[in-house]
């Protein structure tokens, strides 16, 4: 009987447990998201409605506000569409897939001054990217590559945040006898990489490439100094519009640019989240 009634107390503490969480949670949901829909209201109406202040009602001119981003000769949304994608793309492939590769080697190693090295790759994360932008410049411009989407790419390779949150997952995740067990089967270390490592770390790239996706698609400061008008990524273009004239200037407009400017990165998310669920999933089942 006292078994019984412990056993309904531990159900009933887990059920609190799990409510209280579930209540959290959804506040925090709804903070998130409520942004989301203020920019989605607000994309729906006009220059003048936004001017009267904030309505959760939608508008009715999301199609006019649309056809006024799509056919302004000055900001070509769709080749700015291209330009960001290209670049964040690349960045986020690039960046992941080598910023594992480096966690791997202090990983799976054993050599000299791999603690010194570990600790330099740390410690460049402190150094902000204002600081190194002068001299990042001048090199670019020495290897004539101004206005060239390169300058944004490559960098993406050494990325220091990328290949802490890799190591540290690959601590949990990747056990040494496994990679023992493939070298003793012949495998050669690149083969090893490409086909037993990169699957056991899906879910963190998975995460780790949607940070950086969105990490670019954002990135105005670099963007604003290498490239031209001809290559100007959204975020440059959407700047653009809010430093126009103010007699030109149209709230409206720049609220649906900015709207249409998020699809990608909830693609993106999408796209990516199911290998996130599922390396939850398989990590709960091996548990």
């Amino acid at each position: 009987m006292q078994v019984n009634i412990q056993q309904e107390k531990v159900k009933g503490g887990v059920r609190s447990r799990r409510t209280v969480s579930y209540i959290v949670l959804g506040i925090f949901s709804v903070l998130c998201l409520i942004w989301f829909y203020i920019l989605l209201i607000n994309a729906t109406r006009s220059h003048v409605e936004l001017g009267r202040g904030f309505t959760p009602i939608p508008s009715t001119h999301l199609f006019e506000n649309l056809i006024n981003v799509f056919h302004d000769a000055t900001t070509p949304v769709l080749e700015g569409m291209v330009h960001s994608l290209v670049v964040s793309l690349l960045s986020a492939a690039v960046s992941v897939y080598f910023s594992a590769m480096t966690a791997y080697a202090i990983h799976a190693y054993e050599f000299r001054f791999k603690n010194a090295i570990f600790t330099m790759i740390l410690a460049i994360m402190m150094i902000p990217t204002q600081v190194t932008v002068l001299g990042f410049l001048n090199l670019i411009d020495k290897l004539h590559l101004m206005n060239s989407f390169i300058p944004l790419i490559v960098p993406s390779i050494a990325a220091p945040i990328v290949f802490f949150y890799m190591k540290q997952y690959m601590e949990s995740a990747l056990p040494m006898e496994l990679l023992e067990a493939a070298r003793i089967d012949g495998a050669g270390e690149l083969r090893i990489y490409n086909t037993i490592v990169l699957p056991l770390m899906l879910p963190a790239m998975a995460v780790q490439a949607i940070f950086s996706f969105v990490s670019s698609w954002n990135n105005y400061f670099v963007p604003q100094l290498v490239l031209e008008k001809d290559k100007w990524t959204l975020p440059i273009m959407i700047a653009q519009l809010r430093s126009a004239d103010f007699l030109k200037f149209d709230m409206g407009k720049v609220y649906a640019m900015i709207g249409f400017s998020i699809f990608p990165v909830i693609v993106i998310y999408l796209i990516l989240s199911k290998y996130i669920v599922g390396g939850l999933a398989a990590g709960s089942v091996k548990g």
